[in-house]
């Protein structure tokens, strides 16, 4: 009897089934959930391909919307200003790709060979975009509700810890740099990747200050973690 090859389709199977214990539900359409796994590098160049970037757009969207319903639910007696800076903590890159590990999105991923030689299953950006694909998948086979249960568990307790962290770094740093009537920037100083995955480098000066440098998968993430890191710097909490 002839044996598949190692990695096709009985293996991914197999590993289809064991994230489908670990998260909690089991899918009527498999193909649904293969999407939100596959990425872009494995139909590169192909016309009407299927891979995870549609449904990232709408994971995007799903987790935006539970977690700003939690939030809401749980400081109601906050004003937008106070809640927005806890609603970044926890709908960005950082976040997506901290639930992705511990939902072990990344042993089910399917990538092309040259994005698996390059440690694509571990990158940051790439776990971020198939967390955000994989709740989109849950919504739209199972609903709201489902999409939830998953942010609910892999979250864990990034919602307790964002109760004691009421700004975010860019934020904290742009009151710094205020208290001491210095002028803040930001700029942009590298960026690699393809589009779908970009990758950026950004430094944060402060006028009379050494820069520090940040880096993310959006120009967003950058400013925050190049805010951070100067905030780090200097024994400040952002």
């Amino acid at each position: 009897m002839s044996q598949r090859p190692k990695g096709g389709p009985a293996t991914h199977d197999a590993k289809l089934a064991e994230l489908e214990s670990r998260i909690g539900y089991v899918f009527k359409d498999r193909a649904l959930l293969r999407e939100a796994l596959t990425h872009g590098s494995v139909h590169e160049g192909q016309k009407r391909s299927r891979d995870y970037d549609r449904l990232e757009f709408l994971g995007d969207r799903v987790l935006g919307l539970c977690v700003a319903e939690r939030l809401l639910a749980e400081h109601q007696s906050e004003q937008e200003g106070e809640l927005a800076p806890r609603y970044n903590a926890l709908v960005n890159r950082h976040a997506c790709a901290k639930a992705a590990r511990a939902a072990g999105l990344g042993d089910a991923l399917v990538l092309s060979p040259a994005e698996e030689a390059s440690g694509g299953r571990n990158k940051e950006a790439i776990l971020g975009d198939i967390c955000e694909s994989v709740i989109a998948a849950l919504y739209l086979e199972g609903g709201l509700e489902t999409a939830r249960a998953f942010i609910t568990r892999f979250w864990g307790d990034a919602f307790d810890d964002v109760k004691n962290t009421p700004r975010d770094a860019k934020t904290a740093l742009q009151e710094w740099a205020a208290a001491k009537k210095k002028h803040l920037r930001y700029v942009e100083v590298g960026q690699s990747g393809p589009e779908h995955a970009p990758h950026f480098i950004i430094e944060a000066h402060v006028e009379g200050f050494e820069p520090m440098q940040g880096e993310g998968s959006s120009k967003r993430d950058a400013q925050r973690n190049a805010a951070a890191a100067f905030l780090k710097a200097r024994g400040e909490r952002g």
